[in-house]
C-alpha cells in the first residue's frame, strides 16, 4: 500500500472489499493517503471516482504495475 502511495505513477493495488452490506467485490484502487487511523482514501478504479476504504474490510492486497491498468478497471464480485 505504502508503495503505491509513494509512487503512484508505476503502482496502483488490487484487493477484497467487503461494502458495508456485506458485499464482497475485487477492485483496482490508486491508494492516495491514509485518513483516520482505519481507512484510506484511494481512486477506486472500478468507478473512476475517489472512495474511502475500511482497512479491516480490505485483504488479499497485490501490488500491480500501473502501466497494465487502464480504467475502468472492471469490478469483480466475488459472492
Amino acid at each position: 500500500m505504502r508503495t503505491a502511495m509513494a509512487d503512484s505513477d508505476r503502482f496502483v493495488v488490487q484487493l477484497d472489499y467487503v461494502d458495508s452490506k456485506g458485499k464482497r467485490t475485487r477492485r483496482t484502487v490508486s491508494p492516495i493517503r491514509f485518513g483516520a487511523a482505519d481507512r484510506f482514501l484511494g481512486l477506486c478504479l472500478c468507478r473512476e471516482e475517489p472512495r474511502q476504504f475500511h482497512l479491516s474490510r480490505c485483504s488479499n492486497f497485490q501490488l500491480l504495475d500501473a502501466d497494465d491498468v487502464i480504467m475502468p478497471v472492471e469490478m469483480v464480485e466475488l459472492d
